[in-house]
Protein backbone atom coordinates (compact mmCIF):
# COMPACT_ATOMS: atom_id res chain seq x y z
CA UNK A 1 0.00 0.00 0.00
CA UNK A 2 2.39 2.72 1.00
CA UNK A 3 5.57 1.20 -0.87
CA UNK A 4 4.61 2.26 -4.45
CA UNK A 5 8.65 2.15 -5.65
CA UNK A 6 10.25 0.00 -7.72
CA UNK A 7 13.62 0.77 -5.88
CA UNK A 8 15.11 3.95 -7.60
CA UNK A 9 13.63 7.53 -8.86
CA UNK A 10 15.64 7.84 -11.79
CA UNK A 11 12.71 7.98 -14.18
CA UNK A 12 14.23 10.72 -15.94
CA UNK A 13 14.91 13.81 -13.73
CA UNK A 14 12.88 11.91 -10.28
CA UNK A 15 14.24 12.60 -6.93
CA UNK A 16 13.09 11.92 -3.58
CA UNK A 17 11.24 14.68 -1.69
CA UNK A 18 10.25 14.65 2.13
CA UNK A 19 6.28 14.46 2.34
CA UNK A 20 5.68 15.93 6.35
CA UNK A 21 2.37 14.26 7.33
CA UNK A 22 -0.35 15.19 9.54
CA UNK A 23 0.04 13.25 12.81
CA UNK A 24 -0.79 9.29 12.85
CA UNK A 25 -1.63 9.96 9.17
CA UNK A 26 1.46 8.64 7.08
CA UNK A 27 -0.12 5.45 5.97
CA UNK A 28 -3.52 7.30 4.74
CA UNK A 29 -0.57 10.25 2.67
CA UNK A 30 0.93 7.78 1.15
CA UNK A 31 -2.44 5.91 -0.02
CA UNK A 32 -3.72 8.96 -1.22
CA UNK A 33 -0.50 10.10 -3.13
CA UNK A 34 -0.12 6.69 -4.81
CA UNK A 35 -3.98 7.36 -6.25
CA UNK A 36 -2.79 10.88 -7.62
CA UNK A 37 0.13 8.79 -9.29
CA UNK A 38 2.96 9.48 -7.17
CA UNK A 39 5.20 7.09 -6.13
CA UNK A 40 5.95 7.38 -2.84
CA UNK A 41 7.80 5.31 0.19
CA UNK A 42 6.97 4.76 3.65
CA UNK A 43 9.33 3.18 5.78
CA UNK A 44 8.01 0.42 8.39
CA UNK A 45 9.62 -1.33 11.22
CA UNK A 46 8.60 -4.22 13.12
CA UNK A 47 7.63 -3.12 17.09
CA UNK A 48 6.20 -4.15 20.21
CA UNK A 49 3.58 -2.22 21.46
CA UNK A 50 2.63 -2.85 25.16
CA UNK A 51 -0.87 -2.27 26.26
CA UNK A 52 -3.32 -3.10 28.77
CA UNK A 53 -0.61 -5.63 29.61
CA UNK A 54 -0.86 -7.11 26.10
CA UNK A 55 1.85 -7.39 23.59
CA UNK A 56 1.30 -6.65 20.38
CA UNK A 57 3.17 -6.34 17.18
CA UNK A 58 2.76 -3.79 14.80
CA UNK A 59 4.47 -1.77 12.07
CA UNK A 60 5.27 1.79 12.75
CA UNK A 61 6.69 4.52 10.69
CA UNK A 62 10.68 4.60 11.23
CA UNK A 63 10.29 8.43 11.05
CA UNK A 64 7.14 9.15 12.27
CA UNK A 65 4.99 12.17 10.69
CA UNK A 66 7.13 11.35 7.19
CA UNK A 67 7.42 9.75 3.88
CA UNK A 68 8.98 10.38 0.63
CA UNK A 69 7.44 10.90 -2.43
CA UNK A 70 9.31 11.27 -6.22
CA UNK A 71 8.77 13.82 -8.12
CA UNK A 72 9.90 15.51 -11.12
CA UNK A 73 9.62 19.54 -10.93
CA UNK A 74 9.76 19.65 -14.13
CA UNK A 75 7.03 17.66 -15.18
CA UNK A 76 5.06 16.79 -12.47
CA UNK A 77 2.15 18.88 -10.28
CA UNK A 78 3.89 18.67 -7.43
CA UNK A 79 1.79 21.73 -5.85
CA UNK A 80 -0.97 19.61 -5.26
CA UNK A 81 1.18 17.36 -2.69
CA UNK A 82 0.78 19.79 -0.46
CA UNK A 83 -3.16 19.43 -0.48
CA UNK A 84 -3.46 15.34 -0.41
CA UNK A 85 -5.17 13.98 2.56
CA UNK A 86 -2.86 13.25 5.53
CA UNK A 87 0.00 15.42 4.10
CA UNK A 88 1.06 18.29 6.22
CA UNK A 89 3.57 19.89 3.99
CA UNK A 90 6.36 19.30 1.25
CA UNK A 91 9.51 20.40 3.40
CA UNK A 92 10.59 23.19 1.08
CA UNK A 93 13.65 25.86 0.93
CA UNK A 94 12.49 29.60 1.93
CA UNK A 95 11.04 30.39 -1.68
CA UNK A 96 8.52 27.69 -2.22
CA UNK A 97 11.03 24.97 -3.68
CA UNK A 98 11.05 21.34 -2.74
CA UNK A 99 14.47 20.16 -0.79
CA UNK A 100 15.35 16.66 -2.16
CA UNK A 101 16.89 14.22 -0.09
CA UNK A 102 20.21 13.53 -0.58
CA UNK A 103 20.96 10.69 -3.33
CA UNK A 104 21.47 7.46 -2.16
CA UNK A 105 19.37 7.86 1.27
CA UNK A 106 15.68 6.69 0.62
CA UNK A 107 17.64 3.71 -1.92
CA UNK A 108 19.88 2.48 0.85
CA UNK A 109 16.66 2.47 2.83
CA UNK A 110 14.71 0.30 -0.29
CA UNK A 111 17.67 -1.67 -0.14
CA UNK A 112 17.38 -3.29 3.84
CA UNK A 113 13.20 -3.44 3.27
CA UNK A 114 11.24 -6.35 2.43
CA UNK A 115 7.34 -5.62 1.50
CA UNK A 116 7.51 -2.18 2.98
CA UNK A 117 9.42 -3.68 6.11
CA UNK A 118 12.66 -2.20 7.15
CA UNK A 119 15.33 -4.34 8.12
CA UNK A 120 17.75 -3.32 10.93
CA UNK A 121 19.03 -6.59 11.22
CA UNK A 122 20.96 -7.21 7.95
CA UNK A 123 24.56 -5.89 8.94
CA UNK A 124 24.61 -7.41 12.73
CA UNK A 125 27.46 -9.07 13.78
CA UNK A 126 28.55 -11.72 16.57
CA UNK A 127 29.52 -9.24 20.05
CA UNK A 128 27.93 -5.96 18.67
CA UNK A 129 25.25 -4.26 21.22
CA UNK A 130 21.97 -4.59 19.66
CA UNK A 131 18.10 -3.73 20.63
CA UNK A 132 15.52 -6.60 20.63
CA UNK A 133 12.35 -4.12 18.68
CA UNK A 134 9.75 -6.66 18.88
CA UNK A 135 8.63 -9.77 21.45
CA UNK A 136 8.10 -9.71 24.84
CA UNK A 137 11.89 -8.78 25.52
CA UNK A 138 11.10 -5.34 23.13
CA UNK A 139 13.58 -2.46 24.16
CA UNK A 140 15.84 -5.00 26.11
CA UNK A 141 19.81 -4.44 25.26
CA UNK A 142 22.11 -7.06 25.12
CA UNK A 143 24.82 -8.70 22.77
CA UNK A 144 24.61 -10.59 19.98
CA UNK A 145 26.60 -14.20 21.10
CA UNK A 146 25.76 -16.32 18.21
CA UNK A 147 23.93 -16.51 14.81
CA UNK A 148 22.92 -19.60 12.87
CA UNK A 149 22.22 -20.29 9.15
CA UNK A 150 18.49 -20.30 9.66
CA UNK A 151 18.62 -16.29 11.04
CA UNK A 152 17.77 -17.80 14.33
CA UNK A 153 20.17 -15.75 17.08
CA UNK A 154 21.13 -16.26 20.46
CA UNK A 155 21.96 -12.54 22.36
CA UNK A 156 22.61 -11.92 25.74
CA UNK A 157 20.75 -10.19 27.88
CA UNK A 158 20.94 -8.30 31.07
CA UNK A 159 18.34 -9.18 33.05
CA UNK A 160 18.22 -8.13 37.00
CA UNK A 161 22.17 -8.22 36.66
CA UNK A 162 22.52 -11.36 34.99
CA UNK A 163 23.62 -11.98 31.68
CA UNK A 164 20.79 -14.58 30.09
CA UNK A 165 20.93 -16.18 26.97
CA UNK A 166 17.62 -15.32 24.90
CA UNK A 167 17.29 -17.47 21.52
CA UNK A 168 15.60 -14.90 18.79
CA UNK A 169 15.14 -14.31 14.81
CA UNK A 170 17.33 -12.24 13.85
CA UNK A 171 14.49 -9.77 12.15
CA UNK A 172 13.43 -8.54 15.99
CA UNK A 173 16.54 -7.17 16.57
CA UNK A 174 18.46 -3.68 15.21
CA UNK A 175 21.89 -2.27 16.46
CA UNK A 176 21.84 -0.85 19.52
CA UNK A 177 21.93 3.33 19.31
Amino acid sequence: MANTSSGHASRSGERWFLVHALPRAEKKAAWHLTAQGFRSYLPMVRKTVRHARKLTTVHAPVFPRYLFVALDLERDRWLCVRSTIGVARLVTYGDGMPIPVPLGVVEALLAKSESNVLRLDMDLEKGQDVRVSSGPFADIIGTLHRVDANGRVQVLLQIMGTAVPVTLHRSALMPAA
